[in-house]
Formats: structure tokens, sequence, C-alpha cells
């Protein structure tokens, strides 16, 4: 349990919407149980909010991100009320401790509780603490593996506080990195052997970051972060055309660009984040133990680019693909395919939180 408020990384056995809330857009989604068994997308949405309301993480214009989070489930059209949110990795610490075996839930909290202050440098009063228990420790099993997770009251309940002003009761609040995981492990278990053994770097290109995280058996093993996104292509655009930054935002969206764009901005932009990936990939081999990529996968609502997965796979020489949460799912008969294919990969923390109603 999270200490007075809703769960970190749990899951919960009622319906929840997947709520992810970025610097750029607020998405929503929205799984339910498939007709058969399986898992099915409901519905989603994703609606763009305002330069500025949402700054490092933290949640600035609380009133402008509720305002984009209505809009959208006004589209969805859905009456669960439940929400599952989550917090940037930056906001959260998160650590491996060893505890006994057979504590009860309440000596496994004072516990954690006392770990704790070991971890983090501000009063244990303004934290909102929680645990995972993740396994026996070896063969002897008289310890266990224990993830403690820990954030600041305030940047918590700034999120909960979006849910309730949208009429939502915040059920899950998560991290990012550990949803995000829950939708990589659901597209991997769709791979031979569900990709077991296979080391595979996926890559969030948001707006204005690019964030690496590398899986191994479900695990992330790796996390990097560099600022370069899609606010490159925008400032490009308006640096040589001399639009507004709404202006470039709307061309981009439309498809109604300058003459010139195809070789004075995209082209520039697709060689550049290829050549960060690769740079990144190789940062990676140097400072781990690992010297290989089986395949990669690219994500965030940048990654759908025009030639940027191509560039990848040439530059890297490995099995490059989009990431797609909701390959395999049934979908609702109000889903658009065609749009859900652009959508996708920009959804893939927002279907990990709304996974987080189904399995352990």
């Amino acid at each position: 349990m999270a200490f007075g408020l809703p769960s970190f990384s749990r899951p919960a056995s009622t319906p929840l919407l997947g709520i992810d809330i970025s610097p750029s857009s607020v998405k929503v989604v929205e799984l339910d149980d498939a007709a058969g068994g399986g898992v099915g997308l409901r519905t989603y949405a994703i609606e763009q909010i305002d330069k500025g309301a949402v700054v490092d993480g933290n949640i600035e214009q609380p009133e402008v991100v509720a305002a984009a989070l209505t809009r959208a489930l006004s589209r969805m059209g859905s009456r669960t009320r439940g929400a599952a949110l989550a917090m940037p990795a930056s906001a959260v610490i998160a650590k491996r401790i060893r505890l006994p075996a057979g504590l009860t839930e309440e000596d496994y909290e004072f516990q954690v509780e006392s770990e704790a202050s070991n971890y983090i440098q501000f009063p244990i009063e303004d934290v909102n603490l929680d645990f995972q228990i993740l396994g026996a420790v070896g063969a002897e099993a008289d310890e266990v593996d224990v993830l403690l997770v820990a954030s600041r009251k305030e940047q918590v309940e700034d999120r909960v506080a979006i849910a309730e002003m949208c009429g939502l009761q915040a059920v899950v609040v998560d991290v990012e990195s550990y949803a995000a995981c829950l939708a990589v492990q659901y597209v991997t278990d769709g791979l031979p052997n569900h990709a077991q053994g296979e080391v595979i770097a996926v890559f969030d290109i948001g707006s204005q970051a690019t964030a690496l995280s590398v899986y191994l058996d479900a695990e992330i093993v790796f996390e990097r972060e560099q600022a370069f996104g899609g606010q490159i292509l925008t400032q490009d655009l308006v640096r040589l055309y001399g639009l507004t930054p709404e202006e470039a935002e709307l061309k981009k969206k439309s498809g109604d660009l300058p003459a010139g764009f195809q070789s004075e901005v995209l082209a520039p932009f697709v060689d550049q984040g290829a050549a960060n990936i690769s740079r990144t990939l190789q940062f990676f081999f140097t400072s781990t133990e690992y010297t290989k990529v089986d395949r990669i996968y690219l994500a965030g609502g940048t990654s759908v680019v025009p030639g940027l997965l191509e560039a990848v796979a040439e530059r890297t020489q490995l099995p490059t693909a989009l990431l797609l949460p909701f390959e395999g799912m049934q979908l609702d008969a109000g889903v658009r395919e065609r749009q859900l294919e652009v959508d996708a990969p920009a959804l893939m923390t927002a279907c990990g939180l709304a996974l987080r109603r189904f399995g352990p």
C-alpha cells in the first residue's frame, strides 16, 4: 500500500483509465476484457495541452491539464471513474532492498519506512512511500527482494487532484517507466519464446526528450534520457519560415508544409535522430556489461516521423520497429484502425497504466 494515497505499481481489479500526462498532451486509454478472452481496446483519446502547463514533470497549470483531460474524457464517452496515473521517473526514488522473509504487512511497512530514511534527503512526513515484494533471494528463501518507491507528496497529490477535478478517482499512482514496461512486456509476449533472453532497446521519442529503456526478460536494466524530440521540428519551422509556434504545430499535423520542408527540415532531423540513437546505444555498451541489443522499438509521438524508423534501422543494422502496444488486442467497433496506427506508439505509457487492471 502507499501510505495514505493510491498505490504505486499495484494491479487493480476494477476498470481503469490509463492517463499519461506529458509536457505536450494528455493521453487516455481504456482497456477491457475481450470476448473469448484476452484484452481489448475499448477507447482512447489524445488531447494537446498548452506549452508550460507541465514542465520537467511538474504540473504548473493544473486547470489547463484538467481541461485537456476533460476534453479527452468527453470524446471517449467512458463511464469508468477509476484512474491510473504515473509519476515521471525523475520525481521518484526507487530502490531494491532486502528484508527478512515472512514478515507481516505492518512489519514490512515499518522496515520500508526505516530503510527509506537512508535514501531520502527530505523529511519522511513529506513523502509518499510504497513497496512491492519481488520474490525470494536464493535457495534458502530467508530473505526477499523488496522494491521501495518514494515520491514527494505534493507531486503525487498534484496528479490526484487533476483526476478529482475531472470527476475521477485515482486508484493507482505508478511510475512512468514501470507502466511502459508493462506495455513492452505485452508486446514481447507475442514474440517467439516471449523474447526470453533478448536484450530489447525501447526509445520513447516525445516532444522534448528521448528516453531509452533497455529490457531483459521484462526487467529494465538500463535507462537514459537526452534532449531530442519533435519540438526541434517545430523550432526549425519557426526559424526558417517565419511561422509562430502555434502555426508550426498546426502545419505539422495537417501536412501543409513549406516546399523546402523535406530537404531543409525533415532530412536533417531524421539524420540527427538516427545518429543520437546510435550514439546512445554505444554509450549503453561502453557503460554496462552488455555487448549486444537484439531489437529496437521506437515509441512516442515523434517516432512516426517519416523516414526515422528506416534511418535508425540502417544506421544501427538492427531489427527496428514501432512499438504498437495494442498489437493482437480486440478493438472496439468505435476505434478507427487507421488513426490508431498513427497514434499507437504515443500511447505506450497510457496503455501500460490501463493494463494495471489485468494480471499480477
